[in-house]
Formats: C-alpha cells, sequence, structure tokens
C-alpha cells in the first residue's frame, strides 16, 4: 500500500499562485496586428489576455481604460469632434490613457493644430497621452503598463505636485520643456497669454525671453 505524505496537500495550499499581468481587450480589437502581439505573449505566459466588448475603449488593464488611436484617426476623430464624446465617456474609469500610434510628420494636416490639440487634452481632460512608433511598440506599451499593475503602488509625478487650476496646468505643461522653470513660464505666459501662441510663435519673438533657449525649445516643437 503506498504511503501518503500527508502534509503535501497543507504545504500546496500555502503556496502562493504568481498572478498573470492581464489585458482586456475589446472584440472588436480582434482582428488587429496589436492582439496578434499580445496573443503571442500570452503564448509565452507573459501576460493574461481577455477579449470582450467594451462599451468604452479599446482596452482595459486595472482601472485604466485605454483607447488606441493612430495619426490619422485621432485627426479624424479630432475634425468630426468625435474625440470629445470618446475623452467623456472614458472619464466614467477611474483613470485614462490615450496611445496615439504612427509618425505625425506622416499627415498633411497642420501640425501645430495637432499639437495644440494634443496638449489641449492632456490640460482640460487631464488624460495622459503616450506615443507609439507602431503595432509592436503599442503592444509593449501594453503589456509593460500591465505588469506595472502589480507592482506596490507609488505616486509618480513630473512635478511636485498635481496642478488643479488652468493657470497652474498651463505651467505645468511648459515646465516640462528642458530649462523651462516656473519663473519662465510665468513669463512666457504673461508675454505670449496662452499656449496656442507660445507655441506659434517665432524664435525671434521667444528670445525675447528664453535667450539662447528658443532654438531648443522651437526644435521639440517641430521633430
Amino acid at each position: 500500500m503506498p504511503l501518503y505524505n500527508i502534509f503535501s496537500f497543507k504545504k500546496y495550499k500555502n503556496k502562493k499562485i504568481k498572478e498573470k499581468p492581464r489585458i482586456i481587450a475589446d472584440i472588436h480589437e480582434k482582428d488587429s496586428l496589436i492582439l496578434a502581439e499580445l496573443k503571442e505573449k500570452e503564448k509565452n505566459r507573459e501576460i493574461e489576455l481577455i477579449i470582450q466588448s467594451l462599451k468604452i475603449g479599446d482596452y482595459l488593464i486595472g482601472n485604466t481604460i485605454i483607447e488606441r488611436k493612430t495619426i490619422s484617426d485621432f485627426i479624424s476623430s479630432m475634425i468630426s469632434k468625435r474625440i470629445f464624446e470618446q475623452l467623456k465617456q472614458m472619464k466614467q474609469y477611474k483613470t485614462q490613457l490615450l496611445i496615439l500610434e504612427g509618425d505625425l510628420d506622416d499627415s498633411d494636416f497642420n501640425q501645430n493644430a495637432v499639437r495644440g490639440f494634443i496638449l489641449s487634452i492632456i490640460t482640460n481632460y487631464q488624460i495622459p497621452i503616450i506615443f507609439s512608433k507602431d503595432y509592436k511598440d503599442t503592444s509593449e506599451y501594453l503589456a509593460v503598463f500591465a505588469k506595472q499593475q502589480l507592482k506596490p503602488k507609488t505616486e509618480m509625478s513630473l512635478h511636485s505636485r498635481i496642478p488643479k487650476t488652468i493657470s497652474e496646468q498651463k505651467k505645468y505643461v511648459l515646465e516640462a520643456f528642458p530649462d523651462i522653470g516656473p519663473v519662465t513660464a510665468k513669463k512666457l505666459l504673461k508675454e505670449f497669454n496662452n499656449l496656442n501662441k507660445i507655441f506659434n510663435a517665432s524664435e525671434d519673438d521667444l528670445e525675447k525671453i528664453l535667450k539662447k533657449r528658443a532654438k531648443d525649445f522651437k526644435r521639440i516643437l517641430e521633430t
């Protein structure tokens, strides 16, 4: 008669099962190249992929709803103003994320208009935006983000605190640029009044405040 270890079940019971990062994808994404990449990651046991119908967004990771748009889709939804309703609906979730896939240089649309609209989303809707090169890059972002959800949460911010007022938000955006601190940001806003005028200002006009930094500032905007 075989002998059984009576403690073996207890040992198995106390063993912690490793949780895998979970990504929920909308069923409409089932034929996308992104999903093909994610399925490969699931096959390699890197993530758990669930495909179901999502009323809002394309992907759901934890409490974060994610909308993915190619640059052409983004411009199209910007022109039709469909994007406003989508952003409003995304606010039903605790956190939101917008992924813009592709290169803005590939579009014939006014690039500064697109940049201004992107900044408007960040400041007015307070929705973070990630820029990805292609579907592979997008899938990597999704996988890494899902893995982060399993780690202990830590507070992360570019600045010391999250701005609340419109005035603070404008300064927050400007201070994200290299070598632009609170004082310079305040001077720029006083001189040009709003972000749109600052971003569309000529290098010569910006030199009044930014001095030698004006060239680098314009290069970032136009690259």
